[in-house]
C-alpha cells in the first residue's frame, strides 16, 4: 500500500506542476508551436479535465484501498495520451520533443498498473 501511496502522491504532484501553467500559457503556445490555438474551450476544458485528474491521485493516495477503482481510469489517462502523442508524432502532426511528456505518462501509467496489483481490494 505504501507503493501506491508514494506513486499517486507523486504523480499528483508532478501533474498540478506541469499542468496548472498551462491555464497562462494560452498565446505562448500559439506562438512557439504554430498554428495558434483555435478552440479555447477544447484547450482550457484538457487543462481543467487533466488538474481534476491531478487532484482524483491525491484521494487515491490518501486511501489506496478505499480508491482502488479509481485507479483503473487513472491507467487510461495515462495510457491514452501517451498513445494519442505516439500516434500524432508518427504522423507528423506534433513535434518529436512531446515523446518526453507521453513516455513520463506511459511510466505513470506502468506504474499505477503495479500499485493496483500491490493493492489489496476492499474488504466486504
Amino acid at each position: 500500500m505504501k507503493f501506491a501511496k508514494t506513486t499517486f502522491r507523486i504523480a499528483a504532484i508532478w501533474g498540478v506542476l506541469i499542468i496548472t501553467p498551462l491555464y497562462f500559457m494560452f498565446d505562448l503556445i500559439g506562438r512557439r508551436d504554430p498554428p495558434p490555438i483555435t478552440h479555447p474551450g477544447f484547450f482550457y476544458g484538457f487543462v481543467g479535465v487533466a488538474l481534476a485528474w491531478q487532484i482524483a491521485f491525491f484521494f487515491i493516495a490518501s486511501d489506496p484501498v478505499r480508491y482502488r477503482p479509481l485507479m483503473i481510469p487513472s491507467m487510461f489517462e495515462k495510457f491514452s495520451y501517451a498513445a494519442a502523442v505516439v500516434i500524432l508524432v508518427l504522423q507528423a502532426r506534433t513535434r518529436s520533443s512531446d515523446l518526453l511528456f507521453a513516455g513520463t505518462d506511459f511510466l505513470l501509467g506502468v506504474l499505477f498498473v503495479v500499485a493496483y496489483f500491490k493493492t489489496p481490494p476492499r474488504a466486504s
